[in-house]
């Protein structure tokens, strides 16, 4: 104990960091157990420390503790939980918490007999949201995404930027932008912000940033994804190998015959390897809206997670597939999207966009209720058409 005591101590200043990300207005902290869900280098232990040294609580009822962590491989976490709590603790944060066997029944047992809050994360939405006990009815989970470019602009500049809802942006667009524009050129920073932004820790180095986040990738698919879902290391190639064709094709291009062909895999296993590297936060998928279990469904379009990846994966970038990925990395978790017959994106089966350059035209969403067109390179839109960068500020 005294150990994990020393290492939370020597780790608290290193995270001294003021700006507070959309996430703290989201989480509800009187909840007793809260779990936090996100990809690798999404903040995650950041916000933890954060949470930590903001709780009023004295620092001796405190404790972190990383469950991959040597120093707590042997021991039972359920154990270290009751001899922290007996020893007066009230808050115990947990990291990683999907690395430790049979998290879900410790967790269980913390919540059911000991008198701690408790914070955990993890990189894995489907080990956590699938845990065989009743978590899920103990637990809050809340999923925490990848910086938007408002926070980005809010990190670069110093100022401060407000979020708005789907609703108020396809409403109140051209009063949004020009209240950003009073204060800056949005267009001169978001080309930056497509190829590095979506990562806290750009922010650290610039200069090593595609070395980290190829790092971050390469723990996923070789650690996180084989050990969840039992993938044979001589499939691990494949997934990589997949991630790049994907990365390579245009979205309303791509054939899953010819994509299980190129990376070697059957049909089921392709579906199978898709959804583990959706659930891996590598991936975003667009599929048609079916009543049970989706996995077989055919993908209308899969994109990579955000434009960052795209930049990592591919040296030839396709602007189409850059516009989309990033609508589409601003949107998910917040809002229900799916494929429209026409258009690009239908978002909660109410506001139809079709996205494109600044010369894009209604034509391909001509007489339709509610329909916008997002376009790439202007400042300021008019009547139904948005600017692209604006759907950076829906968080």
């Amino acid at each position: 104990m005294e150990i994990l005591r020393e290492r939370f101590l020597s780790l608290l200043p290193r995270f001294d960091i003021k700006y507070k990300r959309y996430f703290f207005e989201q989480v509800d902290f009187k909840d007793k157990l809260i779990g936090i869900l996100g990809a690798r280098g999404i903040g995650k232990t950041t916000f933890l420390f954060q949470f930590l040294k903001e709780n009023n609580v004295d620092l001796s009822k405190k404790l972190y503790i990383s469950a991959d962590s040597i120093e707590i491989s042997n021991i039972s976490l359920f154990d270290l939980a009751k001899e922290f709590s007996m020893k007066g603790g009230e808050v115990l944060v947990l990291d990683e918490i999907h690395k430790y066997p049979e998290f879900q029944r410790h967790l269980k047992q913390i919540y059911d007999f000991l008198d701690l809050k408790v914070l955990f994360s993890g990189s894995s939405a489907l080990r956590l949201e699938n845990a065989k006990t009743d978590l899920s009815r103990r637990a809050v989970l809340y999923r925490l995404k990848g910086l938007s470019f408002r926070e980005y602009l809010e990190l670069k500049t110093g100022l401060n930027f407000s979020s708005c809802s789907i609703s108020e942006l396809v409403n109140n667009h051209m009063e949004i932008a020009y209240d950003v524009m009073n204060h800056i050129k949005p267009l001169e920073y978001f080309s930056e912000y497509l190829k590095k932004g979506f990562y806290p820790f750009y922010f650290e180095n610039p200069q090593t940033y595609y070395n980290k986040l190829e790092e971050a990738i390469n723990i996923v698919i070789e650690s996180d994804l084989p050990i969840l879902f039992k993938i044979e290391p001589k499939n691990i190639i494949k997934l990589k190998k997949l991630v790049k064709l994907i990365c390579m094709s245009e979205p309303y291009e791509l054939n899953l015959t010819k994509l299980a062909q190129k990376a070697g895999l059957n049909r089921n296993t392709l579906y199978h390897y898709i959804d583990y590297l959706d659930k891996g936060n590598l991936l975003n998928i667009l599929k048609p809206a079916v009543k049970g279990d989706a996995i077989f469904t055919k993908p209308e379009k899969i994109f990579l997670n955000n434009t960052n990846l795209n930049f990592c994966y591919c040296e030839n970038q396709k602007t189409g597939t850059i516009r989309e990925t990033f609508v589409v990395s601003q949107l998910r978790n917040f809002y229900h999207l799916s494929y429209p017959k026409k258009g690009d994106l239908l978002i909660d089966g109410k506001y139809l966009i079709e996205i494109g350059g600044k010369n894009k035209n209604f034509n391909q969403i001509k007489d339709t209720e509610n329909g916008y067109v997002v376009a790439d390179d202007i400042e300021i839109g008019s009547g139904n058409k948005i600017p692209l960068w604006l759907f950076g500020f829906l968080y």
